[in-house]
Parts: C-alpha cells; sequence; structure tokens
C-alpha cells in the first residue's frame, strides 16, 4: 500500500517522527549487516531476492477497481529475507527495493521518505517479534513467517492509514477497518507463498525459482481482473463527477425496488437539479461549470448512492428511508450544496424532489415520474428547497409543464394518470375515477357511439374529479355534513377541473367534466343547464358517478348494494338523471349480471 500526496503542514507531526525513527532502523540495520559475517551464498541469496523485491516494486498488483490501491509482491521476498537473514537483511532489501523504483518513477521524495521509513520499521519489528523463535521444525518455522508476515501488514496499514487519514480527512479508525478489509485476503495469499519460498530456499535457493511461475501467474490474473472490472465500472460511471451513470442508475432503481418489494421495505428516490447553473456556464465558462459539478457530487456521496443523469442533474437513492428520514436526508444535502464556497464562482443552490416507494409510487417509471414532478414543484416555487412529493400541489405544476408538450395523444395519457391522485385524496376506497371511467365507456358503448366518443368518455370519466386536487382534504374527508360554505368550495371542483384541462388542449374533455354535475331538470351546477343542453358524456358520467359513490365505502356512508344503487337511480330518472341513460345503464348491468352468472354456472 501506498499513501496519497501529503501535505506537508499537515503531515508534518506524523511524517517528521517516523521518517527519523525509520532513518535510525535503517542506520543500525546497515551496521548490523556490515559487521556481521556473511558467505558468498548468501550474499548471492540477498541479492537475488533483493532483484525480485525490485521486479515486483516495479509491477504491483493493483486491488481495487477504481485503481486507489495497489499490492507489491515485494512483501514476500521481504519477509523470506527476514526470516532467512535476519530484520537487518530485510531493511536493507526493502530500502533498495523502493527507493530504487520510487526515485526512478519520479515520486515525491517526502513520499519515498516515509514509504521507506514505514518498511524500515515494518522490517524492525518482524525481527523483533521473531528473534525469540528459534530451531529448523517445522511448527517454528510457520510461526516465524506468519507472525513476520502479520507485524509487516499491521504495521504498514497502521502507519499508511495514519498519512491517508490525515491528508484527506477522513476518519482514522474507519480507514484502518477499511484497509485491512481490502488487504487481508492479498496478505494471507502472499503470507503462504513466503512460508513456500521459505521451506524451498531453505532446501535449496534454485529449487525456489520453481515460485516465479506461480507469483507471475497470481500478478497477471490480478492485473487482468482489475483491467475487466475497472473497464465494467467506467461503463456505469460518469467521468467528471465518478458517481454512477444514467444506465446504472435505472439497473440500480429497478434491484432495490424488487429487493424493498420482496422485503416490505421502504424506498425514496430523490432528484437533484442544480439551481440556474446555465448561467454559471454562461458567465464563468465551462471549466468552471464542471468543477461545480464535481464539488456538488462530493456533497451527495455523503448523502446516500448517488447518480448523476447528466448536464446538473443528480439522482440519490435512500434505501429503507421512510418519507421523514429521506427528506431530512435531503435537507441536508441541500443544506450542504448552499454552504460549498467555489471561489470566483461564489455559492450555488439546488433544489430536490422526492417520491417513496411504496406510499407513492410502485413501478420505476412512476417513482420518477413523481419524484421529477416534485423537482419540478421545488424549481418553480422558489428553487433552493426540497419537496416531498404530494398530488394536491405537485400535480397542479405538472399539468402546467404538459401543456407545453406537443403531443396531444401523450398529453390525454398524461392527464389520465392524474386521476391516481385524485383517487388517493378523495373518500372513495379503490380506484373511484378508474371505475367511472369504464361504466361510462360501457354506457357510451350501449347507446350506439363511435369508438372515438367512447373513448373521450372514459377519458373524460377518469378526470371527472381532477378539481379536487385544489379542495382542501378536510373538506374531502369530512365525516359530517357539510356547511353551505363548504359545499360551496366543493362545488368548484368542476370548473377547477375545466381549468386544468383547457390550459392542456383537451377542449372536449375539459367540456364534459365542467357540466359533470348538471341536473336534467336544470337545478344543478355549474351553469344550471337543463336536459339536452348538457354535453352527452357529462349526462353519462353523472349516472356511473352516482352509481359507484352509492355502492362504495365512503366516510360519512356506507355502500349500498347494486339493487339499491339502481333503484335509486331509476328513482331520480327524469329529475336529476337523463332517463335514456339511466335505462342504459340499468341494461348494461343487466346483461353484465347474466353474463357473470352465466360464467359461475
Amino acid at each position: 500500500m501506498t499513501p496519497t500526496a501529503v501535505t506537508p503542514r499537515r503531515l508534518a507531526a506524523l511524517i517528521f517522527p517516523v521518517c527519523i525513527a525509520g532513518l535510525g532502523v535503517l542506520v543500525a540495520a546497515g551496521y548490523e549487516f556490515a559487521s556481521t559475517r556473511h558467505s558468498g551464498r548468501e550474499l548471492v541469496g540477498l541479492a537475488a531476492l533483493t532483484a525480485a523485491a525490485t521486479l515486483a516494486e516495479r509491477f504491483p498488483v493493483p486491488i481495487s477497481p477504481e485503481g486507489g490501491g495497489v499490492l507489491s509482491l515485494t512483501f514476500v521476498f521481504a519477509v523470506a529475507a527476514i526470516v532467512l537473514y535476519g530484520w537487518a537483511a530485510g531493511a536493507l532489501l526493502l530500502l533498495l527495493a523502493t527507493a530504487i523504483v520510487q526515485l526512478a518513477q519520479h515520486r515525491p521524495l517526502q513520499r519515498i521518505a516515509y514509504n521507506v521509513a514505514v518498511l524500515a520499521l515494518v522490517a524492525l519489528a518482524a525481527g523483533a517479534l521473531i528473534s525469540p523463535i528459534h530451531g529448523d521444525r517445522v511448527g517454528s518455522v510457520v510461526a516465524r513467517v506468519v507472525i513476520a508476515a502479520t507485524a509487516n501488514n499491521v504495521v504498514n496499514v497502521v502507519l499508511i492509514s495514519a498519512a491517508m487519514a490525515l491528508s484527506t480527512g477522513h476518519r482514522y479508525v474507519p480507514l484502518v477497518r477499511s484497509n485491512v478489509r481490502a488487504t487481508i485476503v492479498p496478505f494471507a495469499f502472499m503470507g503462504s507463498a513466503a512460508l513456500m519460498l521459505v521451506v524451498l530456499w531453505e532446501r535449496s535457493p534454485v529449487l525456489s525459482s520453481a515460485l516465479v511461475g506461480p507469483l507471475l501467474a497470481i500478478s497477471l490474473y490480478q492485473r487482468s481482473t482489475h483491467r475487466a472490472l475497472r473497464a465494467m465500472r467506467l461503463a456505469l460511471t460518469d467521468p467528471l463527477t465518478g458517481l454512477g451513470n444514467h444506465r446504472h442508475f435505472h439497473e440500480r432503481l429497478q434491484r432495490e425496488l424488487q429487493t424493498a418489494e420482496e422485503n416490505a421495505t421502504s424506498l425514496t428516490l430523490c432528484f437533484v437539479d442544480i439551481d440556474d447553473f446555465k448561467n454559471v456556464n454562461d458567465r464563468f465558462g465551462h471549466p468552471s461549470g464542471d468543477r461545480v459539478l464535481s464539488q456538488v457530487a462530493g456533497k451527495l456521496r455523503q448523502g446516500g448512492e448517488a447518480f448523476r443523469l447528466g448536464g446538473d442533474e443528480f439522482a440519490l437513492l435512500f434505501v429503507d428511508h421512510d418519507e421523514e428520514t429521506a427528506l431530512a436526508a435531503a435537507n441536508s444535502i441541500v443544506e450542504r450544496i448552499r454552504a460549498l464556497d467555489l471561489d470566483h464562482i461564489g455559492g450555488v443552490t439546488a433544489s430536490a424532489g422526492l417520491a417513496t416507494f411504496p406510499v407513492q409510487g410502485h413501478g420505476r417509471d412512476e417513482l420518477i415520474r413523481l419524484a421529477d414532478s416534485a423537482l419540478y414543484w421545488a424549481k418553480e416555487h422558489g428553487k433552493n428547497r426540497v419537496r416531498h412529493y404530494r398530488p394536491d400541489v405537485v400535480e397542479l405544476s405538472e399539468l402546467k409543464r404538459l401543456a407545453a408538450g406537443p403531443d396531444r395523444a401523450a398529453r390525454y395519457r398524461a392527464a389520465a394518470s392524474l386521476a391516481k391522485a385524485v383517487d388517493a385524496r378523495d373518500t372513495y376506497t379503490g380506484s373511484h375515477s378508474e371505475r367511472v371511467a369504464e361504466l361510462s365507456a360501457r354506457v357510451a358503448m350501449r347507446l350506439g357511439l363511435d369508438q372515438e366518443q367512447i373513448e373521450l368518455t372514459r377519458l373524460s370519466g377518469s378526470l371527472h374529479d381532477l378539481g379536487k386536487l385544489a379542495i382542501p382534504e378536510e373538506i374531502l374527508r369530512k365525516p359530517g355534513e357539510l356547511t353551505d360554505s363548504e359545499r360551496l368550495v366543493l362545488e368548484r371542483h368542476p370548473q377547477i377541473g375545466f381549468r386544468m384541462l383547457d390550459s392542456l388542449g383537451v377542449d372536449t374533455v375539459a367540456d364534459i367534466v365542467l357540466h359533470h354535475h348538471e341536473r336534467w331538470d336544470g337545478a344543478g351546477y355549474p351553469d344550471g343547464m337543463r336536459g339536452e343542453e348538457i354535453p352527452l358524456g357529462a349526462r353519462i358520467i353523472f349516472v356511473a358517478d352516482a352509481y359507484d359513490a352509492i355502492t362504495s365505502d365512503r366516510v360519512y356512508s356506507p355502500k349500498r348494494s347494486s339493487g339499491a344503487a339502481l333503484a335509486e337511480l331509476e328513482r331520480c330518472a327524469g329529475t336529476q338523471f337523463d332517463p335514456t341513460i339511466v335505462a342504459a345503464f340499468a341494461e348494461e348491468l343487466e346483461i353484465a349480471g347474466a353474463a357473470s352468472v352465466a360464467v359461475a354456472s
């Protein structure tokens, strides 16, 4: 392992004493090695191990697809040298192998000095710990190798992690844990390789050359695997910010939704958009804009699994977060972005929109649409804020955006999807709007209308209560009788729905929705129309709406049977309802009932 680039001012308190201690160890190692008699065979063996260690240092083995960590097989030869020839020989081997390679690579002298000092302390610690263990028995050899390898790993991780923590600002203990997890398996493999090298070397140094093939194969395999993982990661990563890209986002969202559904947990999708980012690019240039995106990405990483979808649009997944905790996390992210100090650019703000599974949306596309609607609302209402999806306010903004779309059919479909938002707030059980739409379409078909009119009637039925999105929920869900003022507010929902739909350019549907509470005798609202003055689609929906209201459980009224509902419709035919439509409705129910009985029998 190697530390990241250091900052002298922050690391001086660590680097200086470690380098002084390492220098002392190397001086002592040189003195001890020079004062000890060595045979020619030992010197040749040490030279061979040093050459192998230098080669291994030159071609380290990557251990992370991000490219942030490498391990050197120098470890194998250093442990073998310490066990076979003593700590002093191991320290000098590490000095030569490390210094030669890192100087050739033009590494900063401060970094080289720290690395060499750490390795000198590694050799001293390993030598001191194995010095009491003597003998050539298998147990003794294994113990010395294991202890030397463990000491090497521990001292290396402790000191290198300290330098990384001070230079990056990360907490030390979690960083140590992370480095241990990343290196323990490779170090264990290299420890076993060191044991094999020691055993073979003691039998015959020539035999140890048999390890060259396996070690080379391990190194090549790891490097090949690293390249493949890195290529895979790049395919799923935004190159500027290092966050997951658009493809990765969709794959991850789908996977997390499946997990949340299987485990009955919640998942919140958060969209984040930098406010007025175009102004940053226009005023300061795209390089400055890229720096802003990178800084914002760094703040997003602290909040959850983050992705860059393109431009200044980001997404986060809050796994197992309910609405309250997700809202708090999103607010924290927006505040951190607002607090960024971006030098000459000044500050930036961001807006965020959230939608939670399964409270608001179920499928991937629906959750994306709802979170996007919430984000649109946040940006339309002042920016620098977070909005959790709420149909009573968010969908009103969504309609404005839909109105700008060029595709009329798409606007019909998008408008129809808003019916779910209405049903979520009203007092009916289940999908009232969907049931009214289906009943209305069946009656329209029974009356012999053409296919286009049938579909317009179906769509109008699904949207007949759209204006209730603007009605206070306490009125919609009031269990008792409404006051006169509350009733007047509720009776405004046809006009509200009309204005919302008229802005979308769906005139026919808007007109039907406006008049779906007009009575046959002229006593309805909002315009007091009577008889055939009322649009046919509105008369059909009025009957279907009344039937579903009678046969559904509501806060203030339990449901009644289909027969009782039909009897009520027939009683009011000619006053409240169009008699022809009531007759067609009764006929449709009778035929449908007969068909269901036939199927059951």
